[in-house]
């Protein structure tokens, strides 16, 4: 473990109700009731949506099934339109970051509570965080009101989870729980949480593909990451991958190329955090973005950005994206550094230290 951080902290923790079990959106019509909420939008894709709206009944106003990644600001709008225009007290999102996301932003401006039963390990369901792209530009900030009331974990909707899929996912929650680890305002809390999330994920995710407990396993680390990066302030990774996103690179992809890269251009600044990762691994603390390279390539996980798509022409203008607003992280953000990790990731070669 690492070492807590000093007496004097402050830690905020949202209230909120979680379910965790087998089966729980077929608890939706129950937890919608508990809300006193009796007009919904469901915001489902299609695998989802039919059981979703037999689940709702009567209480279901209107859906969409389409759900984009990164919420353009047009869907944004036009869904925040829909939802007025019926007259939906609340909303119900099935689904992965792309459909919580979109449910964040109509609660951001029509103000109406969200349950949410993810699909995914993305832990959006778990932060008052939100995020709106337009022009290729992501923003993001936090807000309570975004925040889902209510989120039913089910472990039964990750049977059929492509691994293709599922490993670039718990990837993504594994950054929630490491850029926690090292955050300004981690408390002794937010670090439990976070190195539990990590042990949990990494200890999941060589089984992912085959074993049905370690996609549950990898379910409630998702769970622990969301609610540590929900107390703290989000730092490189985070920011690197909302740059990303603005281009439109897959969300939880970036996640699993950065974050190795990350880890290790912040372990000498951050050697508790690093600690962590690697001894989940079974490494010394200096090989943590290393060793979590290497698992990414033993799974056949991506570790290109240029296999997502990003040009290499895009990396001095990604680069400049990263250092265009100031943020607290564990190294000096400098942007000949943080392009020679951009370079590294898009090549995929061995990450390197600052």
């Amino acid at each position: 473990m690492p070492d807590l951080p000093k007496d004097v902290f402050v830690h905020e923790q949202r209230a909120g109700r979680v379910v965790f079990r087998d089966g729980a959106l077929d608890d939706l019509a129950a937890e919608t009731d508990r809300l006193g909420l009796t007009r919904v939008a469901a915001i489902a894709g299609p695998r989802h949506a039919g059981r979703t709206a037999d689940v709702l009944s009567s209480r279901l106003v209107t859906a969409v099934e389409d759900a984009r990644m990164h919420v353009p600001v047009e869907q944004a709008e036009a869904v925040r339109a829909q939802c007025a225009d019926a007259e939906a007290d609340g909303l119900v999102a099935v689904g992965g970051g792309s459909a919580v996301g979109l449910a964040k932003a109509v609660a951001l401006t029509l103000g109406i509570p969200i349950v949410a039963v993810p699909t995914t390990y993305s832990g959006s369901e778990m932060t008052r965080v939100w995020g709106i792209s337009r022009d290729g530009v992501k923003r993001t900030g936090r807000d309570p009101v975004v925040a889902p009331r209510t989120v039913l974990y089910d472990p039964a909707l990750f049977a059929t989870f492509p691994a293709v899929l599922a490993v670039p996912s718990a990837f993504n929650a594994l950054a929630h729980a490491v850029e926690a680890l090292y955050a300004p305002d981690r408390t002794p809390m937010t670090d439990l949480v976070a190195g539990e999330a990590v042990r949990r994920i990494i200890g999941a995710l060589p089984r992912l593909a085959t074993d049905p407990e370690a996609r549950s396993e990898a379910l409630r680390g998702a769970w622990l990451s969301g609610a540590a990066l929900d107390s703290t302030t989000m730092s490189l990774h985070h920011k690197l991958c909302h740059v990303l996103g603005g281009l439109g690179l897959s969300h939880a992809s970036a996640h699993t190329v950065v974050l190795p890269h990350v880890l290790a251009y912040n372990a000498g600044a951050a050697p508790q955090a690093a600690d962590v990762v690697a001894t989940a691994l079974g490494r010394p603390g200096a090989e943590a973005g290393l060793a979590l390279h290497e698992l990414a390539v033993t799974m056949a996980a991506p570790t290109r950005l240029r296999d997502l798509g990003l040009r290499h022409d895009a990396l001095d203008d990604v680069a400049r994206g990263v250092l265009a607003s100031p943020y607290a992280n564990p190294a000096p953000v400098e942007e000949t550094a943080v392009r020679a990790l951009l370079e590294r990731a898009w090549r995929g070669s061995v990450p390197g230290s600052l």
